[in-house]
């Protein structure tokens, strides 16, 4: 893994789209998205966007970091994203990237680890079931309303 540099915008957030129209096919990024989501994480210090390199080769992303519990005085690791182009996938990329990741979490003493899966993604549920993550809640969303 190597980390995402500010000339790497473009690169990323091309990249970024395809992974969230992967996860939600009428993804479609806007201004905010475009203007703001790259930057944000280049400018926390508490993130770490790196780039999955295999083979040479950019292969996918990895978004992760800390954040404080809202009430307590904790910290949480948190895996953001992590996305493998689909023509990489199903050659371990995903599992050694995540193990690398943890890692790292590890090293700066948070009390767990957590992400969220999107529902009907099995593969990733089966990623981190078999690195120990465990379902602890659902999630849900009330979409956007317009009035």
């Amino acid at each position: 893994m190597v980390p995402v540099g500010k000339a790497d915008r473009e690169d990323f957030l091309q990249m970024a789209e395809q992974h969230f129209r992967s996860l939600n096919p009428s993804f479609i990024p806007q201004a905010d998205w475009v203007n703001s989501y790259f930057e944000t994480i280049q400018n926390n210090s508490n993130y770490f966007l790196r780039w999955i390199v295999a083979d040479g080769q950019r292969s996918g992303f990895v978004l992760f970091g800390l954040e404080k519990h809202r009430f307590l005085p904790r910290t949480a690791g948190h895996v953001y994203e992590l996305y493998v182009c689909p023509a990489q996938r199903r050659r371990g990329i995903a599992l050694q990237c995540a193990r690398q990741v943890i890692g790292e979490l590890q090293k700066m003493g948070p009390s767990k680890i957590e992400l969220e899966v999107m529902e009907g993604n099995e593969g990733a549920k089966a990623l981190w079931h078999s690195l120990g993550f465990q379902k602890v809640s659902e999630r849900f969303v009330l979409p956007q309303i317009k009035a």
